[in-house]
């Protein structure tokens, strides 16, 4: 997508990115992505238009429409102006005819401009403190279907937030442009649906892909960082501390990881070093094994076929077998099954479980 800035001069964001090289790396201190004075650009009548004021919040827009054409985009304007709070990221989300917010970065720039621009989580690296305002135009891409809806969702943060919690040290927004195609009908909402995902027991230091998203169907190392802690949702170990020895292949969420292992695992909490680590939460996720069958697992395409699933309120499971299916509600409310497929069971960083998922969007 090629991202527009509406200067009073109609400045090209290529020519704009191009300048942050003069301007330093992106880092939490948010100097990557300066915001331009006036905005005023193209009449709002024209575009579609997201309003936020922290000072009067009687002239915000909160929700704006446009109707587009498969292969096209659309431009979307933001304009958010804060008085006291410090806007140092932007998040976008892109969900398509209901599938679900996902994070949307999708800038058809130079990979080193994008460098400048981008945090590692996907958001927009804003200004400094000595800004408060952001007027900025989009081309949103209307992808190729039928009939149905996409939404983009804009919110700014204080700091590092989070793609499904707009809440996390929010700023301003959330709002929501919806570019609806043909008659704008979503279709009954399927399931999202990963297979083939391993994880490995965990090493002291961090170096093994132990964790996984439900956002983004990821696995990842411990180590990886701060940036990407919001994402992880649940990880897998073999055997804890002080625990019988039947509780093996085991699943635990985020959260509860270490306290569950038994073992403090090197880069999960937050370092006080980070920023705002004080305030850094981590996922939670409760699990429940289900008398589901592995057909019965095979025959769920739709999301209505997970509401039955119910928090079991424990974020640990253990004794995990092949052709176990295990319920699931996450961090963020959202209902799926987990189904064992592959078990190397074991200690040693090489040993594996393998599963299936299926989630609501």
């Amino acid at each position: 997508m090629k991202r527009i800035l509406k200067l009073h001069f109609k400045t090209s964001f290529i020519i704009f990115a191009m300048t942050l090289l003069a301007i330093g790396c992106n880092s939490d201190d948010n100097t990557g992505f300066e915001t331009p004075e006036g905005g005023e650009g193209t009449e709002e009548t024209e575009v579609a238009t997201l309003r936020f004021s922290e000072a009067d919040p009687s002239t915000n827009i909160t929700e704006a429409t446009a109707t587009g054409e498969v292969g096209t985009t659309v431009p979307g304007r933001i304009i958010f102006t804060s008085d006291e709070t410090t806007q140092r990221r932007l998040y976008i989300t892109q969900n398509i005819s209901g599938a679900g917010d996902m994070p949307f970065n999708n800038f058809e720039l130079n990979s080193d401009d994008l460098d400048k621009v981008l945090n590692n989580d996907g958001s927009i690296d804003l200004d400094g403190a000595t800004r408060n305002a952001i007027d900025f135009t989009f081309n949103l891409p209307v992808p190729n279907i039928e009939n149905g809806s996409i939404v983009y969702s804009f919110w700014t943060t204080r700091g590092k937030g989070d793609f499904r919690d707009v809440n996390k040290r929010l700023a301003l927004g959330a709002g929501t442009i919806t570019v609806t195609v043909g008659t704008g009908a979503n279709p009954a909402a399927a399931v999202r649906e990963f297979t083939n995902v391993k994880l490995f027991a965990p090493a002291q230091d961090g170096s093994t892909e132990t964790f996984f998203s439900l956002l983004n169907e990821t696995v990842y190392k411990i180590n990886t960082g701060a940036e990407f802690r919001a994402f992880w949702d649940f990880g897998y170990y073999y055997g804890a501390s002080g625990v019988s020895a039947g509780e093996n292949a085991s699943f635990a969420s985020t959260n509860q990881y270490n306290t569950s292992f038994g073992f403090d695992v090197m880069g999960l909490e937050p370092d006080e070093n980070e920023d705002d680590s004080e305030n850094e939460t981590l996922n939670n996720m409760f699990f429940n094994l289900s008398t589901m069958t592995e057909a019965e697992f095979n025959a769920v395409s739709m999301s209505g076929d997970l509401n039955d699933i119910t928090s079991s309120g424990n974020q640990k499971i253990t004794d995990l077998g092949v052709g176990d299916v295990i319920e699931f509600v996450d961090n963020y409310g959202k209902k799926g099954l987990i189904k064992i497929t592959e078990l190397q069971a074991g200690f040693r960083t090489s040993d594996f479980i393998t599963f299936d998922v299926k989630i609501q969007p």
